[in-house]
């Protein structure tokens, strides 16, 4: 994967053999935009990533924009794309279309974001046939210089012989598919993050970081909360990410009511807390 090297250095040495802390500029953080999607126009929520000193987003599509526009913008405020959502029926009818928008501005990981429920397997036959798709789609894409990730909810979690979904899926996909797993619909489908992680070791392109509010809490967002402030086991899962050779730490909230706090309380969060081996 492509490793955005923005900012300064990675640390600098002092006398006495001390390195100075990370800057989150310099750490292998990002917004995924969905997160800022009602949070004034696109130019305010660049502004919004920039002033929480985060230097990479996720796209969601073609973010309303023209290439052109949405290349200078991220360029004006100093913001690198590090990968994009985008649809799966959009790969199917034109993946051409796809890939010339990503390659114009700069990215290049392709990330299926959801499933619509027509679109979901019901058996673990209908799981391999997906994943095979995905393979050759990512196969694809690899050709034109391009990478490919999925990203997951709950309902992939439903196990088939001991297998949940999303394995059986990336099994049949083979090794040009990477995964982007969002921790917090993994411990929403049952499953231990931290555990969860390690059955996808050296194939975890990036992880949402999001945090899930105690049961029956922060309806108004959907149960979840900033990063670090709900009942995910950070201490346990950041290391686990790290083992698992997660490359990008994704900020991320379904339903913020104050999306430019929830940014920047994650990124103040990852600072402190992602482990000295995170780096870009």
């Amino acid at each position: 994967m492509k490793h955005y090297m923005i900012g300064l250095c990675l640390g600098v040495q002092l006398a006495g053999g001390a390195v100075m802390a990370q800057t989150t500029a310099e750490l292998p953080i990002a917004v995924q935009m969905y997160t800022l999607r009602d949070y004034g126009t696109l130019d305010e929520q660049l502004a919004a990533v920039e002033a929480a000193g985060i230097t990479a987003v996720e796209t969601v599509g073609m973010q309303g924009s023209s290439a052109e526009d949405l290349k200078s913008l991220l360029d004006a405020h100093k913001i690198a794309p590090i990968s994009t959502h985008a649809q799966l029926a959009d790969l199917r009818n034109d993946m051409g279309a796809v890939v010339t928008f990503n390659k114009a501005i700069g990215n290049d990981v392709i990330t299926i974001p959801y499933l619509a429920e027509e679109m979901r397997p019901t058996d673990a036959a209908g799981w391999q046939a997906l994943g095979k798709e995905l393979g050759a789609m990512a196969s694809d894409l690899k050709a034109e210089g391009l990478h490919m990730a999925y990203h997951n909810h709950d309902f992939e979690m439903v196990e088939f012989d001991g297998d949940t979904a999303l394995e059986i899926m990336f099994k049949a996909a083979g090794p040009d598919l990477q995964a982007e797993l969002d921790l917090a619909w993994v411990a929403r489908g049952g499953f231990d993050p931290a555990q969860y992680l390690g059955r996808f070791k050296d194939r975890v392109f990036a992880i949402h970081a999001k945090d899930n509010a105690p049961t029956g809490e922060a309806m108004d967002e959907r149960g979840f909360q900033a990063l670090g402030q709900g009942v995910l086991d950070w201490d346990t899962i950041l290391p686990a990410a790290e083992a698992a050779g997660v490359t990008w730490y994704i900020i991320e909230h379904d339903q913020p009511i104050d999306a430019a706090a929830v940014v920047q309380t994650g990124a103040t969060f990852l600072t402190q807390n992602l482990p000295t081996t995170a780096t870009r």
